[in-house]
């Protein structure tokens, strides 16, 4: 039986799905098909958000911590993030082509400031309101829940906009409806019950940073191979961009289609992710997850038949959802409760410094040895990263 802030919280990332939905999604073909956008741009797309996440992270988590009611300030960041795509819908119309791309680019910076906050804050707001022995049950439930919705919000853009792909107008409404859905996931937010913090003058004076967290040597260990693997995760996010638009050719039907048919695979497979890691522990099953991650960018770059892309993403979500499900659990599960806060800003923080590294690194290989040589390298380097977890599993195992 659902809590009553399960259930607003499941309503909030329905809202959240949607709105991003409708915009995160389609950022890097509006840059490259309607802004000009060149391949060190659409890398940026990728790479600033992270890098704002690492400059403001910590700020996040004192203002968090802080926090009498951390809601209040989730829900002010999210609508600020949101109104941002007003500045979005309205940049087409600057002088010049290169001035569009670059106005977009500082727009997705400034969007990623309030973002940075609300991602912090719901995860510490939601650790504490779900009990530790719910948290998989409800993760996948909500998981398998917000994939539906994602579904069907970007099949439906997908058949709406078939024929739009070279329309400013039609990005322009994708964008609109993204920031009336954004509206609603604040008011989502403000609906959750939360008790109000007790703040006493001793806490208050606490240090900003626990570097106890490096004693742990469960947590340390997560750290080190989690950080590893989504190097590798994210490093061909610009690749797979410029891949599907620039080479394959995509349309917003295609591009849709491609989503549609990973979070279709997710909605069916986040049940069996719970269950194995339930069964055989999170550790064991992320690995398994990490070497399907490592099959997609060879399998890609194999063909540019749009059909054959659309079957390789789908077979992706499988491993997709073990990967989204298992890595937030697992984070959740090492970091020792009295400090859960200081580890999850640590790992946040160096999360953000790999994510913008990570896709210019994709786009300088890109450069140097071309699209296929740089995808199979990047297959290669998400199997490392889950050889790394393996690692992790068998030291820990062994103590």
């Amino acid at each position: 039986m659902r809590t009553y802030n399960e259930k607003v919280s499941i309503y909030h990332g329905m809202a959240s799905t949607i709105a991003l939905n409708f915009s995160n999604n389609f950022f890097p073909i509006f840059a490259i098909t309607i802004l000009g956008a060149t391949n060190y741009q659409v890398g940026l797309i990728s790479s600033l958000p992270p890098l704002i996440a690492l400059l403001m992270t910590v700020p996040a988590a004192i203002l968090l911590n802080k926090a009498y009611t951390q809601k209040k300030l989730v829900a002010g960041s999210i609508l600020l993030a949101r109104l941002c795509f007003l500045f979005i819908v309205l940049v087409i119309y600057l002088p010049s082509p290169s001035m569009q791309a670059w106005s977009f680019l500082i727009i997705i910076a400034l969007i990623s400031v309030p973002n940075t906050v609300a991602n912090i804050g719901w995860q510490t707001f939601i650790s504490g309101m779900i009990a530790e022995e719910r948290r998989g049950q409800f993760f996948s439930d909500r998981n398998r829940l917000l994939t539906l919705v994602g579904l069907v919000a970007t099949l439906m853009i997908g058949i709406v906009m078939r024929e739009a792909s070279a329309s400013v107008s039609a990005y322009q409404i994708l964008f609109l409806v993204a920031l009336l859905f954004g509206i609603l996931e604040v008011y989502f937010v403000m609906k959750h019950e939360e008790a109000p913090v007790q703040i006493d003058e001793s806490v208050e004076k606490k240090k900003s940073m626990d570097w106890s967290i490096f004693k742990d040597s469960k947590y340390v260990s997560f750290l080190a191979a989690a950080l590893f693997f989504n190097f590798a995760w994210q490093m061909a996010w610009g690749l797979f961009n410029i891949y599907n638009v620039r080479i394959a050719g995509a349309t917003i039907f295609w591009i849709s289609m491609f989503s549609v048919g990973s979070m279709l695979m997710q909605f069916f497979t986040f049940p069996l992710w719970r269950r194995w890691a339930e069964k055989y522990s999170n550790l064991r099953m992320f690995i398994w997850a990490a070497v399907g991650m490592a099959t997609t960018p060879f399998l890609v770059v194999l063909s540019t038949n749009l059909y054959y892309l659309t079957m390789i993403q789908t077979t992706s979500g499988f491993f997709l959802s073990g990967t989204v499900l298992i890595l937030f659990n697992l984070l959740l599960e090492k970091s020792p409760e009295q400090s859960r806060t200081y580890c999850i800003t640590t790992y946040n923080v160096l999360l953000a410094l790999v994510a913008f590294v990570a896709p210019q690194m994709g786009i300088i290989l890109l450069e140097l040895v071309g699209m296929e040589s740089a995808m199979t390298i990047n297959s290669f380097l998400r199997l490392l990263g889950a050889g790394g977890f393996l690692y992790v599993y068998i030291r820990q195992k062994n103590r």
